[in-house]
């Protein structure tokens, strides 16, 4: 069975209908995954190379999980910043890393713009992230893995209940360690294993699992500025 099929969608922007390209559902589980969360797949297809939308007629690029319907006044913005320089092209097929880079970052520039929301951006952050870690372009993958840190943080400060939200606080630990900011990435996972109204037993025993390992790296980096002093 081939893992690929075509479906549509509707651009928010200007209306039109075009192909796109899914994973099958059987072919979405990684064979490993990181602690960030980052999948490994066996059969040579990513599911996460088909996450963004790319309309051949005026460029908007976005994921299922963006707005779905655009005012006049958002599409005159996006014509004026970003689309008036848009060439046709289509994004339908079997994706290469490049493509699906592109994409991201198109989808990225075009959030950013609308003023979408926080956690929407935060998840394109990290997931170029995880583009340049499968290319091993770490400087890169650390750049994105801050900023994708920066607007989690945001998410958690603005959104409702967010300190109950277990996957939200592991994965700003787990981002502080990526980063080597250990005694900050204890902090967050300290809270998770430490708030009683918090029954994600999943998230729970990672966060304990990286709060012992990160606070030893925390400690040994504190010796090491201790010793080189």
């Amino acid at each position: 069975m081939d893992p690929l099929y075509l479906s549509t969608s509707e651009c928010p922007c200007c209306e039109s209908t075009f192909k796109i390209t899914r994973v099958r559902p059987s072919f979405k589980n990684p064979s490993r995954t990181d602690t960030d969360f980052c999948g490994y797949y066996k059969n040579g297809i990513n599911p996460d190379y088909y996450v963004i939308r790319v309309c051949p007629q005026c460029g908007y690029a976005f994921s299922e999980n963006g707005s779905k319907r655009m005012n006049d006044e958002q599409k005159n913005r996006y014509y004026q910043e970003i689309g008036k320089h848009w060439s046709e092209q289509y994004f339908h097929g079997e994706r290469t890393i490049e493509q699906a880079l592109t994409t991201y970052k198109r989808a990225l520039m075009i959030a950013q713009l609308m003023n979408e929301d926080h956690r929407l951006i935060a998840g394109f952050l990290h997931h170029i992230a995880w583009l340049y870690r499968y290319m091993g372009h770490e400087e890169n993958e650390q750049r994105f893995l801050r900023f994708a840190l920066e607007k989690y943080i945001v998410v958690y400060e603005h959104e409702t209940n967010s300190n109950k939200n277990a996957r939200l606080l592991y994965i700003i630990g787990e981002l502080n360690k990526r980063v080597g900011n250990y005694q900050e990435a204890v902090k967050w996972f300290s809270r998770v294993v430490n708030d009683q109204s918090i029954i994600d037993a999943g998230m729970i025993r990672a966060s304990r699992e990286q709060w012992k390992e990160t606070t030893e790296l925390a400690a040994a980096e504190r010796e090491k500025a201790k010793n080189d002093a």
